[in-house]
């Protein structure tokens, strides 16, 4: 099978970032539809169920993070090992990756279904809504090494340069997922009704697909993964290396759940309404993200091969490309959303409350959008260049010293209105912030 790998310290910074880039929209979009479908067919059950799926997105996001961080950190060192030419400690850092979050996954699961209840009963949940949240969670959680493990394989296969491969696998994830939610929520032909049992089990079965040829990628084509006997001691080693990065980048993942499950306890003293609104927004908000979270996805294994090429400069070139880039497409978004959300809110919920909190989040959240997207670039250069704790440090700031006392304020003047608003306030210091640093940094 013929190898994509691609090197990032040759040739125009602009290209190489558009050539990255573009595979990865079509990735990052194929996830959105996955997300996208969910809500769509969770919220024709209703807006009870529609809420309780609503409540379990903080929780599956921190799980997400954390298995993303794993990836960052694997992506940050792979990719410097592939740009100095060290291909030995490529292939241990690849492999040991995989057995370390086999054993994150093993943990979770076991932790995760017997604490399902207090979770989403701090989250502000009731007890007809832990109905629900149980049926959906439990299969979630069982279903977990399909979900995070292909997240740490395709970061490996990017950080070699390959954005095509596992833009293909998710894409094809997608659409067994858009066909197998409706036939197991509603029960079409000879499968049964399951409701938002059926969302769940639709998830897992796709998400197969991806830990399966993620794996055979790794394993037969680029023949990175292989699981000899080494030292414990040396495993240990590269674990410790993998998670010098991996912690504080998934702290800064966990970042965005942590503010959405804020966001969550405040939206519910309105009522389960408000939170199904915010649930719908933000699940939109993943396909309007999909062009900036694509590319900061990429800034990892092109910072991270050229940093360990010595080739800083073309990192300070990717900031300036990068930065005009978001700032252009954030506007864009921004008054396609302020033209579209009334049209928009209907399609996932017939309920005027739902729709009224959806198109508010819809009409303020993406004036923050350019920012956004220079904090999550300058986090992932910061992870890439071996600088993760201070990406991490600011971003907890951003949340604990910007975010909160501003949302918490705005909250008692402007109810709704001034929770999305505080979200803004809170991108647009961080992201100038982060950028700034960055380019310090280097």
């Amino acid at each position: 099978m013929t190898s994509f790998r691609n090197d990032l310290t040759e040739g125009k910074v602009s290209q190489s970032i558009i050539n990255m880039t573009i595979p990865m929209i079509f990735g990052t979009l194929s996830m959105v539809v996955f997300n996208i479908t969910d809500t769509y067919f969770i919220g024709q059950l209703g807006s009870e169920e529609l809420a309780a799926v609503s409540f379990t997105f903080p929780v599956v996001l921190i799980i997400n993070s954390i298995a993303l961080g794993m990836g960052i950190g694997t992506s940050s060192l792979v990719s410097r090992a592939y740009g100095s030419g060290d291909k030995e400690g490529l292939i241990r850092i690849a492999s040991d990756s995989i057995i370390l979050s086999l054993i994150f996954v093993i943990l979770t699961t076991i932790l995760g279904l017997n604490i399902i209840d207090q979770i989403f009963t701090v989250l502000g949940a009731d007890a007809k809504m832990l109905i629900y949240i149980r049926e959906y969670m439990a299969i979630w959680f069982y279903g977990m090494p399909f979900v995070v493990i292909p997240m740490v394989g395709n970061s490996i296969i990017r950080a070699l340069g390959d954005t095509k491969t596992p833009s293909v696998v998710m894409v094809v994830a997608a659409t067994v997922n858009v066909i197998l939610d409706p036939l197991l929520i509603f029960g079409i032909g000879v499968f049964p009704q399951m409701g938002i049992r059926g969302a769940a089990l639709a998830t897992v079965f796709s998400r197969m697909i991806t830990f399966v040829f993620s794996l055979y990628i790794l394993i037969a084509r680029e023949k990175i993964i292989k699981f000899r006997f080494r030292k414990i001691k040396n495993i240990i080693d590269s674990w410790k290396s993998i998670l010098y990065v991996a912690v504080p980048s998934a702290l800064v993942r966990m970042i965005a759940p942590l503010s959405t499950g804020i966001v969550t306890r405040l939206l519910s003293q309105y009522g389960n309404a408000a939170v199904a609104g915010y649930g719908v927004g933000t699940r939109v908000e993943f396909f309007t993200l999909a062009f900036i979270n694509a590319m900061s996805s990429i800034m990892v294994p092109f910072a991270g091969q050229n940093y360990g090429a010595g080739k800083i400069d073309r990192i300070r070139e990717g900031m300036k490309v990068t930065r005009k880039m978001i700032f252009v497409y954030g506007l864009a978004i921004l008054i396609i959303l302020n033209l579209t959300a009334k049209f928009i809110a209907p399609i996932f919920n017939d309920s005027l409350e739902v729709q009224r909190v959806t198109i508010l989040y819809l009409s303020i959240i993406p004036i923050s959008y350019g920012f956004q997207g220079m904090l999550l670039n300058n986090v992932a250069i910061l992870n890439a260049i071996n600088k993760p704790i201070q990406a991490a440090g600011l971003s907890a700031f951003q949340m604990t010293a910007v975010y909160l006392p501003i949302a918490l304020m705005l909250s008692g003047y402007f109810g709704i209105t001034g929770i999305f608003g505080a979200l803004v306030i809170a991108y647009i210091i961080g992201g100038m912030f982060m950028y700034w640093y960055t380019w310090k940094s280097l």
